[in-house]
This record gives C-alpha cells, sequence and structure tokens, in this order.
C-alpha cells in the first residue's frame, strides 16, 4: 500500500470513529418518516446525506419506511400511521405522496419531493412556501417539451407521440399540458393513454399498439415506476421508443431518459432536514428546485428496437447502459 493510501485510510477511519462517538453522546433519537411508492435507489441519498451530517441509524437516527408499493389508496393511511408516532419530519417521493401528508398534518414539518409543488397546491411558492411544508421541486414536468424536443432529435421522422399518464395523480394532468405545450412548438401530434391500475395496463398495451406512434412519453408516476419493467418490455417487443424522467426506467429497459440526479435531490432533502432538526421553520426554507440535470441512454434498447443513435446524441448521455 502506498504510503499516500495508507494516511488517507487512516484518516477516514479516524473520521468515522469520530462521529460514531458524536452520535453516542448524544442521547436524542431523531425520528424521519419517509413516506413513498417504493424502495427506491435514489433514496439512498436522504440516508447518505443525513449520515455525512452526523445521524447514525441505530444510534441517533430512526428511519420509519412507509411504501405504498403501487397502492395509492395506502398513502393517506400510512402518512396518518407516521404522524401517530409521531416523527419529527416527512420526507415524501412524489406528489401522491406529498399530498397525503400535507392533509395528514398541519403541523409536523414536511419535506416534499415534487414534480411541481406549486401547480398540485403543495405550497403557495417556492421563495416562500409557507406552513409546514418546503423541499424541492424537480421541475419535471416543465420538462416534458424538452424532452419531446430530445425525442426528435433521435429520431428526426417523429410527427406523432403517445403519452402514457395515470390520471388519477394530479401531477400527471400538470405535466400532461406542458407536454401539449411542447408537442404544440414542435408541431407533433399528441395522444394521451392512460392508466390508474395494474388491471388496466393490458388496455392501454392495446391502445399503444393500435396507435403505433413515432414514440412514446411515459410521465413520471409512482405507479407507472412501479411497473417500469413491464412498460420497457412491451414498449421494446412493439418497437417503440421511449423517454422516461427517471433514469431507472431506462435500466428497466426503456430507451431514454432525461432529468435531474434523483440521488442528489435526496442528499438536498437531509440538508433540509437537518436544518429543521435543528430549529429552523419549514417556511423559513425555500423550495429548492435541482441545477444538474442527467440524459441516460440504452444502448441494449435501442439494437432490440432496430434503432441507431448518432455518435453527436450518445456524447451528450451521462450515463450509458451497454
Amino acid at each position: 500500500m502506498r504510503r499516500r493510501d495508507f494516511i488517507t485510510l487512516l484518516g477516514g477511519t479516524a473520521a468515522a470513529w469520530s462521529l460514531t462517538v458524536g452520535a453516542q453522546g448524544d442521547a436524542k433519537i431523531r425520528r424521519i418518516g419517509i413516506l413513498a411508492n417504493e424502495k427506491w435507489p435514489p433514496i439512498d441519498g436522504l440516508r447518505d446525506g443525513l449520515r455525512g451530517l452526523g445521524y447514525v441509524e441505530g444510534l441517533n437516527l430512526d428511519l420509519e419506511y412507509r411504501y405504498v408499493e403501487g397502492e395509492a389508496g395506502r398513502y393517506a393511511t400510512f402518512a396518518a400511521e407516521l404522524v401517530r408516532l409521531p416523527v419529527e419530519v416527512i420526507v415524501t417521493w412524489g406528489t401522491p405522496a406529498s399530498l397525503s401528508a400535507k392533509k395528514a398534518t398541519g403541523t409536523i414539518p414536511t419535506i416534499m419531493i415534487s414534480g411541481d409543488p406549486i401547480a398540485v397546491g403543495l405550497v403557495p411558492g417556492l421563495a416562500y412556501p409557507g406552513g409546514n411544508i418546503t423541499g424541492l421541486s424537480t421541475q419535471a414536468a416543465e420538462l416534458e417539451g424538452k424532452r419531446l424536443e430530445l425525442i426528435t432529435e433521435l429520431i428526426a421522422t417523429t410527427t406523432r407521440v403517445a403519452i402514457l399518464s395515470n390520471p388519477t395523480n394530479p401531477y400527471c394532468l400538470v405535466a400532461v399540458e406542458n407536454a401539449r405545450r411542447g408537442a404544440a412548438s414542435l408541431h407533433l401530434q399528441i395522444d394521451v393513454v392512460e392508466v390508474t391500475g395494474e388491471h388496466e395496463l393490458g388496455s392501454a398495451f392495446a391502445k399503444l399498439s393500435r396507435l403505433h406512434p413515432d414514440a412514446v412519453l411515459v410521465v413520471a408516476d409512482p405507479f407507472l415506476a412501479s411497473q417500469q419493467a413491464r412498460i420497457a418490455d412491451f414498449l421494446v417487443q412493439s418497437r417503440l421508443p421511449s423517454i422516461y424522467t427517471y433514469g431507472e426506467q431506462v435500466k428497466a429497459g426503456g430507451l431514454i431518459s432525461y432529468s435531474p440526479s434523483y440521488y442528489e435531490i435526496f442528499r438536498r432533502a437531509a440538508v433540509l432536514a437537518d436544518k429543521i432538526l435543528k430549529g429552523t421553520k419549514p417556511r423559513d426554507l425555500p423550495v429548492e428546485q435541482p441545477t444538474k440535470f442527467e440524459l441516460v441512454i440504452n444502448l441494449n434498447t435501442a439494437k432490440a428496437i432496430g434503432l441507431r443513435i448518432s455518435e453527436s446524441f450518445l456524447i451528450r448521455a451521462d450515463e450509458i447502459i451497454e
């Protein structure tokens, strides 16, 4: 082992030991609730961020996880559970979870992660959110036009795009309207295919087959994300190019995605949680917006559907799956 590496290792070990000792010396256990659709990989950003700020699970931190696993009706039940425990802070992923937390409590600080928190009624403004809610806007809805633009760059002959959406999610309604505006500026025809649960996926797939658009835009939605593998399989078999909000959907077989780094968003949620636990009121914490965006491309999927992606497009990717 090189001397520099050895010194670095010692420094890292000492820092970890110091963190643990400090955590053990703090008798108060801080309890944070997490309300989400599923055990989503980017949520690790929250745990990592909290750890970096001195919060260690099992020592001075208790994380209460509540995952609805595709059953949207459980959001309200789980939000009420977190309130009854109680937790000191609730972190929510997605608009349905965030709205459920807002309905469940007007006092427990809530850090929401939502595609358009103003449009869906979570906060009145980003600079002054007011009340007990702050958090992060992913700008997912605003980016629908950009995603359509990327599809037309990828496939120059694109004239018709189908949008797969869940109308029971208020965010999806906002996203579809943003996509319509983006499509109008790009002179694209839009067809909206709605699906609210697993029982409707088959009919949604049948409609997509009949339409056979040039591409499919899958709107950000916890339920649709939970069905990412099934949706990707159908689109590949149908040789339909697809674009998504979440990189995880591309890793599951989708073609491309364009979005903020959700891992970094959850790390920022940890910073907000730390400030709140130290006494800052949510109303005094402006809703943050992302600064880093990622383009993810699945080359295996491109080959499977017979699509050649140009080098000029590939070099723009932040991650390529081969």
